[in-house]
């Protein structure tokens, strides 16, 4: 499959990672061979860094330098209070129409943690911000009701700690839907067999940062995949994107 580039110049690429796949080689995961940088740097020709990065069921924008040196300008970049990330998700209930999640988050030990030793008890402050864009209820007893609800809600990451905003969602008892590890079983499956979405309906919409060469701020969007977009139709939301993120 090839990578979606969004956005590309000499110094930076902006691609669209599929649900599914990993951004490089992890030890959580270490039987995969398929992996974002190596399908990218064999479609530019070139070798290529990760900037950000997402969770393997996660779609969306991943920010790529083509220049080793690069990778921490733009990280503070996307750390400015200037920056924006902006997610879709789709949760299940019906979310308040908007508010902002200030919940510490224990921390997640990554690859870097363990091969430092790096304990994982330690708490981080996080904070997310959600909107609800759309809501439905359907007339299937997925639970303990005769129907079910879900939202579609616009998340934006205010702070960047592991997973954050799938276990935020959970903390406010609308779980992200098709998440294996902070999700329910029953609803997760309903999505997958009714709407043949089996995939964590997470999806990183888009970005906003200057750009750590020419200093232009870049706002990029990266499109849903087929099965996000056939999900959305399904549920009669699609209005409720039209007018474009950050609306």
């Amino acid at each position: 499959m090839t990578i979606p580039i969004i956005y590309q110049d000499e110094s930076l690429l902006l691609v669209n990672k599929p649900a599914g796949l990993l951004v490089h080689r992890s030890e959580i995961d270490r039987h995969e061979t398929d992996f974002l940088l190596q399908r990218v740097r064999d479609q530019v020709g070139r070798q290529v860094f990760a900037v950000n990065r997402l969770d393997k069921p996660t779609s969306g924008l991943v920010v790529l330098t083509l220049d080793r040196r690069l990778v921490a300008p733009c990280v503070t970049a996307l750390q400015a209070d200037t920056s924006l990330k902006v997610y879709l998700a789709v949760v299940r209930g019906v979310l308040p129409e908007k508010g902002v999640i200030n919940k510490p988050l224990k921390r997640i030990r990554d690859d870097h943690d363990r091969r430092t030793g790096l304990a994982a008890a330690e708490e981080q402050s996080a904070t997310t911000a959600y909107e609800r864009l759309a809501q439905c209820e359907l007339p299937f007893a997925v639970d303990k009701y005769p129907s079910s609800r879900y939202s579609l809600a616009r998340l934006t990451l205010m702070t960047g700690r592991r997973h954050q905003l799938r276990r935020h969602m959970k903390s406010l008892a609308h779980p992200i839907i098709g998440d294996t590890s902070y999700g329910k079983g029953r609803h997760n499956r309903f999505f997958a067999s009714h709407f043949d979405c089996p995939r964590l309906l997470l999806h990183a919409w888009q970005l906003q940062f200057r750009h750590p060469v020419s200093a232009q701020m870049l706002k990029i969007t990266a499109p849903l995949d087929e099965s996000f977009q056939n999900l959305i139709r399904q549920l009669d939301w699609t209005s409720a994107l039209e007018a474009g993120p950050g609306s």
